[in-house]
């Protein structure tokens, strides 16, 4: 670990979190040996199904029960054990850079991916990042070496944007780049129009990835605690406005749970993890509760 990763790479996280594991809660696509199940065929590990015998396939994997009952030639064809490749999308927009925490949104989210990308390469699986802002600002490819994570964390370090977030074309570019099934982690604010977030979230879920969404807020976005006069800097090109803020706060807070309430419906409709994650949150605690939870909706989907 380089003297660069140990900026988001933080001993006590790794160490709460290392005795977990992030398992993709579906069949998913790879290339290497690793903990999660593929639904390439091939003739190895455990049986899968029949096909019709075609003629250059190897005449090993005939099954001559089925040839003796039919008369007819059919090749057995099994799956195969393989690592999961996943995808950090990391929001890195100017919103993102907000909050008066120990840690901002952005360089939590920072910590967050790195810790995660950890995780995984840890348990031999691939992990990629693509860092966004209103387009795709750096994609680093996923893979399994441990030096990898150096890369991961390098392509992290953006200076502060001036940019708006265009979550919907961010997730086009995903699907693009991704066809086959994977791991979708999400980190952002997730200030973004909402309906753009959800069309894009639906072509992933589509495709069939697995997604993670963790949104990332700060405390005075969420609990809104002014007042007297404040001045209020806009982000992502939006004005700067002066007001008393307890005039604002009960609309303010009305509207943010009901966009709150209406994103942890949407994703609970389609099947996606939805974590919202303040930044004053410990991050080891707020990772933990979460990967455990991933973990015990695993074994009850085996059961």
């Amino acid at each position: 670990m380089t003297r660069d990763s140990q900026r988001y790479l933080h001993p006590e996280v790794l160490a709460r979190i290392s005795r977990l594991e992030l398992r993709a809660r579906q069949i998913v696509e790879g290339f290497i040996s690793g903990t999660h199940r593929s639904p390439f065929h091939g003739y190895s590990v455990e049986f899968a199904q029949h096909r019709e015998y075609s003629s250059g396939d190897d005449l090993r994997h005939l099954d001559w029960k089925v040839w003796a009952r039919n008369d007819r030639y059919y090749i057995k064809q099994y799956e195969e054990e393989t690592n999961l490749r996943s995808v950090v999308l990391l929001d890195v927009s100017e919103s993102m850079h907000s909050g008066d925490g120990p840690m901002n949104k952005y360089d939590y989210a920072c910590s967050v991916a790195a810790s995660l990308a950890y995780l995984l390469i840890r348990q031999q699986d691939s992990v990629g990042v693509m860092t966004f802002d209103e387009d795709v600002r750096d994609h680093l490819p996923p893979r399994s070496h441990p030096e990898h994570l150096n890369g991961l964390v390098n392509i992290m370090k953006i200076g502060e944007s001036q940019k708006k977030t265009d979550m919907e074309r961010i997730l086009m570019r995903f699907n693009e780049a991704y066809p086959k099934r994977g791991m979708l982690i999400l980190i952002s604010d997730l200030l973004a129009p909402r309906e753009g977030l959800f069309r894009g979230l639906e072509l992933a879920r589509f495709r069939a990835h697995d997604i993670l969404v963790l949104h990332v807020m700060d405390d005075e976005e969420l609990d809104f605690p002014y007042s007297g006069v404040t001045r209020f800097e806009g982000f992502e090109q939006m004005g700067d406005l002066n007001c008393d803020p307890r005039a604002l706060r009960e609309n303010y807070l009305k509207a943010l749970n009901g966009y709150l309430t209406e994103v942890r419906r949407h994703c609970a409709n389609n099947g996606i993890d939805y974590k919202l994650i303040r930044t004053r949150d410990p991050l080891d605690a707020a990772l933990s509760s979460f990967l455990a939870h991933r973990i015990a909706m695993s074994k009850g989907r085996r059961k």
